[in-house]
């Protein structure tokens, strides 16, 4: 596939493949029509030839040349899915845009240290299962790991000891680098409520932001109410990408809990079933 779309990205070939997909033709004849010299439409036809997009016919003194079309089917068919992948995943380039409209946004207000104290989020979430089985994926290191990061972060290091002074941390990387945040829990009330602060830090260790989480689970008739609430201090002006952040990126991680929490719930029904079946 890569040699196809390598032979098709010249113009010069990709020209000669649409006057061949009328027809055969010569080498001569396709250098009258593409305004190429002779040489170098011999040259552009061996480059399609290795790559299976033409074949030659030799009739006598003349060479006359014919597009093949399987090749191009299957990069149509390749084509194809890479469009329905793209349209299946339109949210993430939406998630982009508006993450780059929040910042500039925020950019625009944030003129000073403490811009933003006092600014207060909330999200709420219902999930199909107890109360307990929430709250163990907020204060059981490996499960808490499985959600609290964006899907394309890998999180090494995270903790929510539920109780006072109880060490908050969330560490995770990409590509670009590392980021860290670190914080104490202040009060824990296991399985229903859970307030801890995060401060946000820079490259240098240094506090960007805090934010103080108020985290309640209600049990209700569908299973169990998530509210989780923010409120932010001790701003600094270098904080305008994570503030503009905090709306979008709690959306996912809420996102990835609820996946998280039902992948582990068919695999442990699923795993019951064994057994009995066994």
């Amino acid at each position: 596939m890569d040699q196809f779309a390598s032979a098709l990205g010249d113009g010069a070939r990709w020209r000669i493949v649409e006057l061949l997909a009328e027809r055969p033709r010569s080498v001569g004849e396709l250098a009258e029509l593409t305004g190429l010299r002779q040489p170098q439409t011999t040259k552009h036809l061996q480059t399609l030839a290795r790559a299976g997009l033409v074949t030659v016919f030799p009739l006598g003194q003349r060479r006359v040349y014919a597009v093949e079309a399987a090749p191009l089917k299957a990069l149509e068919r390749r084509l194809r899915e890479l469009v329905e992948t793209i349209e299946a995943h339109e949210n993430e380039r939406d998630v982009i845009a508006r993450y780059r409209a929040a910042i500039e946004a925020e950019s625009a207000v944030a003129d000073r240290e403490r811009w933003a104290d006092g600014r207060t989020f909330s999200f709420e979430r219902v999930l199909a299962v107890p109360r307990d089985v929430v709250w163990r994926y907020w204060v059981a290191p490996d499960l808490l790991a499985s959600w609290w990061a964006p899907q394309s972060m890998t999180v090494t290091d995270c903790a929510l000891e539920p109780k006072p002074g109880g060490r908050a941390v969330l560490e995770y990387r990409d590509a670009e680098g590392r980021y860290r945040s670190e914080g104490r829990v202040h009060a824990a009330k296991e399985p229903e409520h859970l307030v801890f602060d995060l401060s946000v830090l820079n490259a240098a260790g240094a506090v960007s932001f805090t934010g103080r989480y108020d985290l309640a689970l209600a049990v209700v008739p569908d299973g169990t109410r998530l509210r989780l609430g923010l409120r932010i201090t001790e701003t600094t002006v270098e904080a305008v990408p994570y503030i503009a952040g905090i709306v979008t990126g709690w959306g996912q991680v809420l996102d990835n809990l609820a996946d998280a929490i039902g992948t582990s719930q068919r695999t442990t029904k699923a795993a019951r079933t064994k057994e009995k079946e066994a």
